[in-house]
């Protein structure tokens, strides 16, 4: 006999659910939303373009009359905040006919945090707060954006089996194949912006956008490292820090190079490594990070922990998220 889904079983689904919003639901973050009843989904929602309307009314308006005795499972607290744009999704729940609500995180705006959950109770309706692990995973950006005002970064390195990014004379297309690129572009299409430094845009020219069908309109926003001038439709910053002052980002990604990427970890300002290993050897040539400043081996433990591996044809892709003992301690 099959286990029936847990509570959070339907919350991580949720998380899934919201990510296919993510960036467009900007600046609003990107919030799954799904209706069960008697183990069954009814409906289902996340946040769609611009950030309306919110995955809980998308999946109310899905559902109808259904909705009456069903639990609606969502990645964020719903919101308790009305505004021009449409009523707060705390008061629709509490008129749809819906008895029980379980969100993974309450909700960091202060706008909405607790409020929501009070105005649920107050219309008779259960709602709880289940810790998830892939609601915080599929709202990062958001949350950091939230509570340390800069966007989510994320670090992309592709290099061979001995840690080189290209031979000695530059050359490093390609390192990996044709599976692992197309990945890449796939995860620069759930960025807001991506970010390279000058010496990458010198060598390289890269065009930075997103070229898979159907989602070439994905594109993220280009922001170029670098004392120099802007070049045409992109945006320079002149010191990492100043990712906190990219308006509408939530999701940064670091495409390179060797010296940007260390820039970032060197201030403590890489959420996410994700690292494309080409089985080859180079024997020598341009190291895949520069010197980011660690000056013991004990500074450089228990600071990633692994959360995704698999195989891109012949390419192993690997993703380490930052620790949350790293935050707290400051790092």
């Amino acid at each position: 006999m099959s286990i029936p889904p847990s509570d959070a079983d339907w919350l991580a689904a949720a998380a899934r659910l919201g990510l296919r919003g993510r960036p467009v639901s900007r600046p609003n973050p990107s919030v799954g939303a799904i209706i069960v009843k008697d183990g069954i989904v009814i409906a289902h929602g996340h946040t769609q373009a611009g950030g309306r309307p919110h995955a809980e009314a998308m999946a109310l308006a899905q559902a109808g009359e259904a909705a009456i005795g069903a639990t609606l499972y969502c990645s964020l607290e719903p919101c308790a905040h009305r505004s021009d744009r449409g009523p707060a999704c705390s008061q629709l729940i509490g008129s749809s006919g819906i008895t029980r609500v379980v969100y993974g995180l309450a909700d960091p705006d202060s706008r909405t945090n607790g409020e929501g959950q009070s105005i649920l109770r107050d219309a008779g309706i259960k709602a709880e707060l289940t810790d998830c692990a892939a609601c915080k995973t599929s709202l990062s950006g958001y949350l950091m954006r939230k509570t340390k005002g800069r966007p989510h970064v994320t670090i992309k390195l592709a290099m061979s089996l001995d840690g080189f990014l290209a031979r000695p004379d530059g050359e490093s297309q390609w390192i990996t194949g044709a599976n692992a690129r197309a990945h890449v572009h796939s995860r620069r299409a759930m960025a807001d912006a991506i970010l390279v430094g000058g010496g990458t845009w010198r060598a390289d020219k890269p065009r930075l956008d997103v070229r898979l069908p159907g989602l070439e309109s994905r594109s993220p926003q280009r922001i170029l490292l670098s004392r120099g001038i802007a070049p045409d439709g992109v945006k320079v910053i002149n010191h990492p820090a100043q990712i906190s002052a990219l308006d509408g980002v939530q999701y940064l990604y670091v495409e390179g190079g060797a010296q940007t990427a260390a820039s970032f970890l060197k201030k403590g300002l890489a959420d996410r490594i994700e690292i494309y290993r080409a089985p080859i050897f180079l024997g020598s040539g341009i190291t895949a990070l520069g010197d980011y400043g660690l000056t013991s081996l004990a500074e450089a433990h228990e600071y990633w922990q692994l959360t995704e591996r698999r195989m891109l044809g012949t390419d192993t892709y690997e993703a380490y998220d930052r620790s949350e003992a790293s935050f707290n301690s400051g790092n």
